[in-house]
C-alpha cells in the first residue's frame, strides 16, 4: 500500500464549522500569499481556493457580500466576467490545462459550501484528472502546494493591477 502525504489538507479535514463568511473575512487582510487574494478590483476579487479541487482551482466573488446572481449590479457582473476570462488565459499560460469547468453553485442543495457570498469557480482540468484515486480510494491528489501556485499566479495578477 502506498502513502499519499498531504499534511495541509488536516485544517480542512478537521476544521469546525465557522460561523460567518470566509470571503469577507479574507477581504479584512491585506492581499498576499496568506489570505490568498491574487487580485482586488473596484467590484470583485480573485482568490485561490484554500481547498482546491486541482491547481489553479480560483474563486472570483463581489467584494460586496451577495448571495443571489440578481443582487449584482451591472459593474459587478461585467468585473466578474472580465476577470474570468483573464485568469483563464493566465492559467491557460501556466498550467496548459486540457478545459476548465466554470460554476456558480446558488444554494445549499446546488452544491454552495458557503451560500451567503456568490462566488465564481474556475476549475482547470486535465484529460485523467478523474483517475482511480477519487473513484476508488475516494483521494484526491494535489500536486502542487499553494505556495507554489500563488508565486506561479500573482506576478500576473500584480500586472492586472498595474493597468
Amino acid at each position: 500500500m502506498e502513502i499519499l502525504w498531504a499534511p495541509w489538507r488536516m485544517e480542512y479535514v478537521s476544521k469546525e464549522s465557522k460561523k460567518g463568511c470566509f470571503l469577507c473575512e479574507a477581504l479584512k487582510k491585506e492581499d498576499g500569499e496568506e489570505n490568498l487574494i491574487l487580485f482586488r478590483g473596484n467590484f470583485a476579487f480573485v482568490i485561490m481556493n484554500r481547498f482546491p479541487y486541482n491547481n489553479g482551482h480560483l474563486m472570483i466573488a463581489p467584494l460586496k457580500h451577495k448571495g443571489e446572481l440578481e443582487e449584482l449590479d451591472e459593474e459587478e457582473l461585467k468585473e466578474i466576467f472580465s476577470l474570468s476570462q483573464y485568469a483563464v488565459k493566465i492559467l491557460k499560460k501556466i498550467y496548459q490545462p486540457q478545459g476548465f469547468n466554470l460554476g456558480i453553485n446558488l444554494g445549499k442543495c446546488a452544491g454552495a459550501g458557503l451560500i451567503e457570498h456568490l462566488h465564481l469557480h474556475i476549475l482547470p482540468r486535465w484529460e485523467g484528472d478523474t483517475n482511480f484515486m477519487p473513484t476508488l480510494s475516494k483521494t484526491k491528489v494535489i500536486p502542487e502546494s499553494l505556495s507554489s501556485v500563488y508565486e506561479k499566479l500573482s506576478p500576473f495578477f500584480k500586472k492586472l493591477k498595474e493597468l
